[in-house]
């Protein structure tokens, strides 16, 4: 047997790297990174698969997005289809997959603990967790069984992810230009795949579909085509050992990589065309793509970023700078897109404003010109330097991810042509200035080669085709002649044609020069921020890095001032003012945030936030420059009205998100004893002119609390000097403490259950959405706390095997704890086709099999789940970014707990099966006389299929009840349609809900006639085929998953809800909490001297 063979030792890897890697190649040519990490706490693996949707048959598009679904149902050594995600479950774990162009990406993380005790104390055997996920990871590429059973279910679950996408202008827009490409180019296919492509379309055709499924993966998944990462604690050598021992198996067929070299995803005939493009949301966009080169094997020199720098440059001489002083954009970006080996194009996307919208011709002519003014200058090697170096700043000093991310972004690197050794650093580096490949790059962006898409809401007006993937309206044509004359001048432009605002951008002053970090050895870092000032007007609070040792700092600055959420118009204008600022030092903080340093403004529910991110060096000249912005800010009304036009827009196209990103704001803001939601703002907006805003921002700024927080590479002298540079540049009065703002929940009464009803906005969305929220208690009840986590954890896989696996009732689907500003509970997010009644039932009935679940738990198991949450929960912190995010949530949330993490901890370690039972019985379980619920139905205005001959819900139900007499008939059997009608009262027949169907006809068969046992058993069994033909009649698709339906659990009977018809009613007759207060005196924090 041929030996593995070992590619690399090593790889060029960050400074502070302190992992070892290793590449190896099987005997059937897998290649496998292997990264040791000594310290991490998560292991995790990644395969990537040399196939994508590219691949899929011209006339079963989405096959290869099926197969990944499938993949995960079921092999032959573990041939339960939850098997893989009940032991990442039960081992702190997840996982994913994606299907792209060219490739099908598979990961998971799993908790990294190799400890042969603690192991086999809890799970009785000594095996890592690493390697049994493995075990089964790897079976995905053995063995998978492609179980029929699982079939129809998982074929479903693509067409609701699908359907998720429907009225998502990024799915809609990318779908549109793919579809308008050309025909002979696989780019052109309709990658996702929808019921009609994988199932009922091939089925018309006679194909066994399972057959295409298991013919696809047997002809293009192959060892030689697989890329594979490894991530653990154990040494290289073990990992090296079991991926031999794991992934031998997988089949070597030597196939050829996946290339489409003999011809190009844009010919001749696509060029030169405009695109108008008719958005969901009220968006503008210009959309430029040239047909560009492959640079796969140009790692070297990167030319496309020498392009993209500049192009896309937003500082003073820019495209953007020029457009958006004549008031035509927002924003630009660009850059080169890779489409497959071989192919790729080179875009340029600029946010217009309404009058740039007018001039898109104009704007397309200046982009020409500068493109124009790029060709005519020698490339500068000072500009490639600049990025060179801070790409050589940011690799040297990147710092790690989750360990997921890891891996699947490097499994998906390696399928490209880099050097092994070059894994991390090759996609990053520039390691040389090339001045004939960037003039090469340069000559793609031709005036004869080039498509536009335009997208509006409004503009033309006129479109006259439907894409046929999505329905995006759109209208194609020839770039008129004129038109094209006045670009192709505008590419032979001179110096003295070009506008002179148009020219190379300046040397960058905020490229770091000072990177040395001072590292002390620490035998543990500090858990909590120093608070070093306290007093009327600041807090501040600072920790110096001891963990990361990068040259890198965060300031948080929180200002707080209770005039900002005290009426929807106030949040308005601060929103605008924010806004503003932002806008007024655009050009200024683009040089900052190419240099890594960056910073955000933005209003907050206590006042306003300031955030500042990046390396420290020049850290206190942007936080200067920011300060004296919003002090002395000239509210000018050509930029005002730009952004105010832009700030509504965003308002509006709130209402067009998917459900599931509305709902919560929804149960938040009827969770809150005072609180705004979206629709408030909008209905403000119109009324703020630019005089509100000169008068509102001073008085905001006259008095205020600063709340301050340094954390990096920052010492104590430079946090106290930032917190007097605020002071002494925004001179406010001192806000006392008596006014700040004291955030409250409502407090759901014992026995309670609300419901309240939305209708969405989009009338072409076809799904509803449900978050069912159960009530528990108040944040600072830490035992309370713990129970709901491990609730959570309890019910994570078994919520989504249940809810999405077996009953299909949705892509999305979600359970878990929920906490407020002061209270926390159960909840649990659906978006589905079906009714929120139906998905209240199905949640009911979930809980309630959960319940015998959780009675019938072993201690084995329920031990194990206490494990993997405690191993969550002690997680470690990856990076600076996010040990700063969590002291500032806890410094923000009033709480000041900076111990949470070692509470929860011991809190769960004491928690027993007979507390959790106790616990779930009194707040959860569906039945209970003491649970507080109140569920929030997002209400979809649309349906998958219209339903022409049957416009009522009662015509659909007449319908069926007529057609299932005539069905008991035809084997004998005299039905009661009085009585069947009865059982049909809570049956959501528009939602195609079989399972409800089924029942009724079950309950009516055995206790409304008399019907032998053994008959009903038979029409039972026979009854999915006969309901899914009955509701096809009417148009309607039975949702629930195939198999056996009556196996689905039966839903309790519940109370009756109370509809919230009135919002401040209903606020008005519930108590409220009290508000947060620190869990610890803050004199425990205290590190005080004399201010500076």
């Amino acid at each position: 047997m041929t030996s593995i063979v070992r590619l690399v030792d090593g790889l060029e890897a960050p400074e502070l790297d302190d992992r070892s890697y290793r590449v190896i190649q099987l005997p059937n040519k897998l290649e496998a990174l292997l990264v040791h990490d000594p310290n991490t706490d998560k292991a995790s693996a990644s395969a990537n698969v040399n196939v994508g949707n590219f691949s899929d048959a011209d006339d079963m598009p989405g096959m290869a997005h099926a197969v990944e679904h499938l993949l995960f149902m079921g092999t032959k050594k573990y041939p339960k289809e939850n098997a893989y995600s009940q032991y990442l479950t039960a081992h702190s774990g997840h996982s994913n997959a994606y299907t792209a162009a060219t490739e099908t990406n598979y990961f998971f993380e799993v908790a990294a603990s190799s400890e042969p005790s603690s192991e086999s104390e809890v799970n009785g055997s000594a095996e890592p967790p690493l390697y049994g996920a493995l075990d089964r990871f790897a079976q995905f590429f053995v063995s998978p069984l492609f179980l029929s059973e699982t079939l129809d279910r998982e074929l479903k679950a693509v067409d609701s992810e699908n359907k998720k996408n429907l009225q998502s202008d990024g799915w809609r827009l990318s779908q549109l230009t793919k579809s308008l490409s050309n025909p002979k180019h696989p780019y052109h296919h309709f990658s996702t795949g929808n019921l009609e492509t994988l199932r009922d379309e091939p089925k018309k055709r006679g194909l066994e579909i399972r057959n295409e499924f298991m013919a696809f993966h047997d002809k293009h998944y192959s060892a030689n085509r697989m890329k594979l990462v490894v991530l653990g604690k154990e040494p290289l050598d073990q990992l090296e050992e079991w991926v031999a021992e794991l992934f031998s198996d997988v089949l070597n067929k030597d196939l050829a990589q996946n290339r489409w070299d003999q011809v190009q995803p844009y010919s001749q005939k696509e060029a030169l065309i405009q695109v108008f493009a008719k958005p969901v949301m009220d968006s503008r966009m210009l959309e430029i793509y040239f047909p560009y080169q492959d640079e796969e094997e140009m790692y070297r020199t990167h030319p496309s970023r020498y392009l993209s720098h500049l192009i896309g440059h937003e500082g003073p001489g820019s495209i953007l700078s020029y457009i958006k002083a004549k008031g035509w954009a927002n924003g630009l970006s660009t850059g080169a897109m890779p489409i497959c080996p071989g192919s790729a194009v080179f875009s340029i996307s600029i946010r217009l404003t309404a009058d740039g919208l007018k001039e898109y011709q104009k704007i397309v002519e200046t982009v020409f010109q500068y493109i124009a003014l790029l060709k005519q200058t020698a490339p500068q090697q000072w500009i490639v330097e600049e990025i060179k170096g801070m790409a050589e700043v940011d690799f040297r000093f990147n710092q790690k991810t989750p360990a997921s991310s890891f891996t699947s972004k490097l499994s998906s690197q390696m399928q490209k042509p880099l050097p092994r050794e070059w894994l991390l650093s090759g996609p990053r580096l520039i390691r040389e200035f090339d001045a004939e490949a960037i003039s090469k790059a340069m000559s793609y962006l031709r005036t004869d080669n080039y498509r536009l898409t335009i997208v509006s809401k409004d503009f033309p007006g006129d479109w006259n085709q439907k894409e046929k993937w999505y329905g995006t309206e759109h209208r194609t044509e020839r770039i008129p002649h004129k038109f094209e004359e006045a670009v192709h001048k505008a590419g032979r432009s001179t110096t003295e044609e070009r506008p002179s605002d148009l020219h190379l951008p300046h040397k960058n002053e905020f490229i770091p020069t000072r990177l040395s970090v001072e590292k002390r050895e620490t035998v543990d870092p500090a858990k909590a921020p120093k608070l070093i000032r306290n007093d009327e007007g600041f807090r501040t609070w600072w920790k110096k890095d001891d963990r990361f040792w990068v040259p890198r700092a965060k300031v948080n600055v929180l200002i707080r001032n209770p005039l900002v959420a005290i009426t929807p118009a106030n949040a308005v204008k601060a929103t605008m003012y924010c806004e503003l600022v932002n806008d007024a030092l655009e050009e200024y903080s683009y040089d900052a945030s190419i240099s890594g340093l960056e910073y955000r403004l933005q209003r907050n529910a206590l006042g306003l936030e300031i955030g500042f991110s990046g390396y420290n060096d020049k850290l206190s000249v942007l936080l200067e420059k920011v300060l004296v912005s919003m002090r002395d800010l000239e509210v000018r009304s050509d930029r005002f009205n730009i952004i105010k036009e832009r700030v509504l827009r965003g308002y509006r196209n709130w209402a067009y998100q998917q459900p599931y990103r509305q709902v919560g704001d929804y149960l938040q803001w009827l969770g809150v004893a005072k609180g705004w939601i979206n629709q408030n703002f909008l209905e403000e907006l119109p009324y703020v002119t630019p005089d509100d805003i000169s008068l509102f921002y001073p008085q905001l700024l006259r008095q205020l609390h600063v709340e301050v927080q340094v954390h990096g590479n920052l010492y104590k002298e430079d946090a106290l000097r930032i917190s007097d540079l605020i002071e002494s540049t925004l001179k406010p009065r001192p806000l006392p403490i008596s006014q700040w703002n004291v955030r409250r929940d409502l407090l759901l009464p014992e026995g309670s259950d609300f419901t309240y009803n939305r209708t969405l906005v989009d009338p072409a969305n076809v799904n509803h959405c449900i978050e069912y929220f159960l009530f528990v208690g108040a944040c600072a009840d830490m035992e309370l706390r713990a129970k709901l986590l491990l609730l959570a954890q309890l019910t994570d896989e078994q919520g989504f095997d249940q809810l999405r696996t077996k009953e299909q009732l949705g892509y999305v689907v979600f359970t878990g704890a929920i906490f407020g500003v002061t209270t926390m509970g159960y909840r649990v997010i659906l978006q589905s086709e079906r009714s929120p009644e139906y998905l209240e039932e199905r949640i009911n009935a979930f809980l309630t099999l959960f319940a015998e679940n959780l009675l019938n738990m072993s201690e084995k198991d329920f031990e194990s789940h206490k494990k993997s949450l405690i191993n969550k929960r002690l997680e470690k912190i990856k990076n600076l970014d996010e040990e700063n995010s969590v002291f500032w949530a806890y410094i923000c949330n009033e709480y000041y707990n900076f111990t949470q993490v070692e509470t929860d901890v011991a809190n769960l370690r004491s928690l027993t099966k007979p507390d959790m039972k106790a616990f779930f019985d009194h707040y959860i379980e569906p039945t209970s006389p003491h649970r507080a619920k109140l569920s929030v139905h997002m209400i979809a205005q649309s349906t998958p299929k219209k339903i022409e001959a049957f416009t009522s819900v009662f015509q659909q139900k007449e319908k069926v009840l007529n057609l299932l007499i005539k069905y008991f008939t035809s084997l004998g059997i005299e039905g009661n349609s009085i009585l069947l009608s009865r059982r049909f009262e809570n049956v959501d027949i528009a939602g195609g809900d079989d399972a409800g169907i089924l029942n009724a006809m079950s309950d009516h068969l055995s206790s409304d006639i008399d019907v032998q046992p053994d008959l009903i058993t038979k029409i039972l069994d026979q009854g999915p085929r006969a309901i899914r033909t009955i509701l096809s009649s009417l148009g309607i698709e039975a949702c629930a998953a195939s198999g056996d339906v009556t196996h689905f659990p039966k839903a309790p009977k519940v109370k009756k809800t109370t509809h919230i018809e009135d919002v401040r009613e209903y606020k008005a007759s519930l108590k409220v909490s009290t508000g947060p207060k620190p869990v610890t005196d803050l004199s425990e924090f205290e590190d005080l001297e004399p201010k500076l």
